[in-house]
């Protein structure tokens, strides 16, 4: 269940969303669906908009809570949430000067109906790369291959790869060095005896509160936080936090923690990660089309979440790190790094899971990208396999079913991929 709600935060207050009990609901309601309209209107009316922006104004959200969207808004919102500047600004990272193939493979004969499967999990898109063939690709929820897709948190993954990029570029000299080294603004706080790598792994044994059911959590106040002048909110409250446990000797998912890897990147680079990210990864990588990435209220990035791309674009993404994220024949981040980030660096309580560098592992040595509603980025290298999924969960953020659903259609298509090489050859 780590992998789902803990994202929510980020989107929903990227704006900077308030928490919908601290305030009145109704007026919100009135307030953000007359703006959404208007701004809409000013843009150049409704005839000049994409299919969509206008979904998305057909549906409004008329609650700045995601979790208390009605599905059609969230099946509306999903697909263009960087569309309307006063639900939430972008920065945009350009699509590659030269588009990689994505070539058709022989279709992937599964045992299972993929219409039930989609349904049941409410697919927008579902693809299949095999062997750098795409042998499955699928779409539903009057979604296409046009448009573009919210990661949430999947795009931590994004940012954990930014951060291999930086040390090979001598940005972050070392995992190991502390992060206050790299966020001045942290030092004197519990983050003065966390690494990197342990920041990277979810080990800083700094203390926090995750539970969205409580008002006082703090994942409910951090994003209302009122910072220091000249100081970046989310720092101002991360380094008030005291320590639990020494660093290093637990795991506890922390959203605030995701969101400083993306301010150290920042700061150790100087750059937006929309613009590292396009340096490192879009370009060479050959993206198809421009994708996003949501702004916080303080106007950066949100290193744990909310990148839109193409279905295509996010396949191509899993490939480009399967074949070890080269660009000119060099690999964008230092030699072994593969080996560690998406393996088992820190134990998460389940049997043949772990986490590694903001990367969900499988001791078969299989990782995942994960975001909540059922997005995914599913690698498999023994396989040379990826599988791409976005969607808008039945039941919400959490949904065990689907989630459980999801896993087992990994193991089928890892299965078919065996017998296909265990058949003999004509």
């Amino acid at each position: 269940a780590q992998d789902t709600t803990h994202a929510a935060t980020c989107v929903l207050r990227v704006a900077g969303f308030e928490n919908p009990k601290e305030t009145n609901v109704a007026l919100k309601k009135v307030v953000l669906g007359t703006l959404v309209v208007v701004g809409a209107a000013a843009v150049g009316g409704w005839f000049s908009l994409d299919k969509e922006t206008r979904g998305l104004l057909a549906t409004v959200p008329t609650n700045r809570d995601l979790l208390f969207w009605t599905q059609p808004q969230r099946d509306a919102a999903f697909r263009a949430l960087d569309r309307i500047p006063l639900l939430a600004k972008a920065n945009v990272v350009p699509a590659s000067s030269t588009p990689s193939p994505l070539p058709p493979g022989p279709p992937l004969k599964l045992k299972s109906d993929v219409d039930a499967y989609m349904a049941g999990q409410r697919s927008a898109a579902l693809l299949v790369v095999h062997d750098g063939k795409l042998r499955l690709e699928r779409y539903g929820l009057d979604f296409d291959a046009a448009g573009r897709w919210t990661s949430f948190s999947v795009a931590k993954s994004l940012t954990s790869t930014l951060v291999g990029a930086a040390v090979k570029d001598g940005f972050i000299q070392s995992l190991d060095d502390k992060v206050s080294v790299y966020i001045p603004e942290l030092k004197g706080s519990a983050y003065d005896d966390v690494s990197v790598r342990q920041l990277l792994t979810m080990t800083s044994g700094v203390k926090w509160n995750e539970d969205y059911a409580d008002p006082s959590s703090d994942v409910a106040k951090f994003n209302n936080h009122q910072p220091e002048p000249g100081v970046e909110a989310l720092v101002s409250y991360m380094r008030k936090l005291p320590r639990d446990v020494p660093a290093g000797t637990r795991w506890l998912y922390s959203t605030g923690e995701t969101n400083l890897v993306g301010t150290l990147v920042q700061q150790a680079t100087k750059k937006p990660l929309a613009t590292y990210l396009a340096e490192k990864v879009w370009g060479p990588a050959g993206m198809e089309q421009q994708a996003t990435w949501l702004l916080s209220k303080t106007g950066k990035e949100i290193g744990g979440c909310c990148v839109q791309a193409s279905p295509r674009d996010y396949a191509r993404l899993g490939v480009f790190i399967l074949n070890g994220a080269q660009a000119n024949g060099q690999s964008i981040v230092p030699e072994g790094w593969w080996a560690e980030a998406t393996t088992k660096r820190a134990d998460i309580g389940r049997p043949g899971r772990g986490y590694g560098y903001q990367w969900w592992t499988y001791d078969d040595g299989s990782y995942a990208a994960r975001g909540i509603f059922g997005q995914g980025i599913f690698i498999d290298p023994q396989r040379k396999l990826v599988i791409v999924s976005n969607a808008n969960w039945a039941h919400g953020a959490r949904d065990p079913q689907a989630t459980e659903a999801r896993e087992n259609f990994y193991r089928e298509v890892q299965q078919v991929i065996d017998e296909e090489a265990r058949a003999p050859r004509p």
